[in-house]
């Protein structure tokens, strides 16, 4: 099982007219300890955190004997805030993927958008992310949580990510 401590980064990124991708890592300037390519476009998720509360649910099944690091799955089926929203997809993380992680490495919690790759890109070539902190908790070895940590210490966490083994 992969060491992974209780607090960790948690990225969500992705071109207005894309896909977002959930990169988890040890600290800013890690490789991800897990990179997922998320179903939902990221014009959708975008309206969904307008929402103010955000929760993600992703769930693998059991295959045979496999009972490994549960972030080593490849394949998972994801519910956002409790409705159906395709699969999420396991990933290497590629040059584009490490090129984002860097740029926004010094930020410790945020959100906002980077100019694409394309010196003069075009509105749907903008790259969104949000940035946070993340509590995890482990409940056994097919189940965990990122909760995302307030700064400021109150209230209930905005975003919450779940990963199933089921």
């Amino acid at each position: 099982q992969q060491s992974v401590g209780s607090i960790v980064v948690g990225t969500l990124y992705g071109y207005r007219r894309g896909h977002v991708f959930l990169a988890v890592q040890e600290d800013p300037k890690s490789e991800p300890v897990v990179l997922l390519e998320l179903a939902t476009p990221t014009s959708c998720l975008v309206r969904e955190m307008s929402s103010g509360l955000l929760r993600i649910a992703l769930e693998c099944e059991r295959g045979g004997s496999n009972r490994g690091f549960l972030f080593q799955e490849s394949i998972w089926s994801m519910f956002c805030n409790g409705r159906k929203a395709g699969y999420a997809v396991s990933r290497h993380c590629g040059a584009s993927d490490t090129r984002v992680l860097g740029l926004v490495q010094s930020v410790s919690m945020g959100a906002g958008v980077l100019p694409g790759e394309n010196p003069s890109p075009s509105p749907g070539e903008e790259l969104m992310y949000m940035r946070a902190k993340f509590e995890r908790v482990v409940g056994s070895n097919d189940s965990e949580a990122l909760y995302m940590v307030n700064p400021n210490g109150s209230g209930a966490p905005e975003l919450s990510i779940f990963f199933l083994r089921i």
